[in-house]
């Protein structure tokens, strides 16, 4: 079983806005954007680990502060869908075009989700909300942005858009 992190960083929310996932120091990726919010960067951060993860058959086991993503993927989405993408308000889902991808990403996959307390010394989450908080920053400065290995290897280090 894979277990991983994920967590997401806004500075300004919206603002300079940073994602990660965190499996360990050689398995992990991070990226972000000029301005976002925070539920899209903690969404993003558990579509890109799906995404990195896609080739394997192993169950993943995803740990996340964040109630929003743990609810929204394993609650309320089937209403979401089943309304055609509108709350139980009938107003139109948040994030909506992130909950589709997630939701064609988990299909067929074994994924598990576990609410950690942020900032509470959990180290897969301390070390995602470090990464994912250091992507925020590097788009609020403009330096270049350490992404990390990703799940199968090679280290990347991308630029930021001036």
């Amino acid at each position: 079983m894979i277990v991983a992190a994920t967590d997401g960083s806004s500075l300004s929310n919206p603002g300079p806005a940073g994602w990660a996932w965190y499996i360990d120091e050689e398995r992990w990726g991070a990226g972000g954007w000029t301005e976002a919010t925070n539920n899209r960067a903690e969404l993003t951060a558990v579509l890109d680990l799906l995404n990195q993860t896609a080739g394997t058959d192993e169950p993943i086991h995803i740990l996340a502060d964040s109630q929003y993503v743990i609810n929204s993927l394993t609650k309320w989405i089937h209403n979401w869908k089943r309304n055609g993408w509108r709350t139980a308000n009938r107003k139109p889902v948040e994030n909506r075009d992130l909950m589709e991808t997630l939701d064609k990403a988990l299909a067929g996959r074994k994924v598990t989700f576990e609410w950690v307390k942020g900032h509470a010394g959990h180290p897969l989450n301390e070390a995602a909300d470090s990464k994912a908080a250091a992507a925020a920053a590097a788009y609020q400065s403009g330096v270049a942005l350490d992404s990390g290995p990703g799940f199968g290897g090679s280290h990347i280090s991308k630029p930021t858009p001036s």
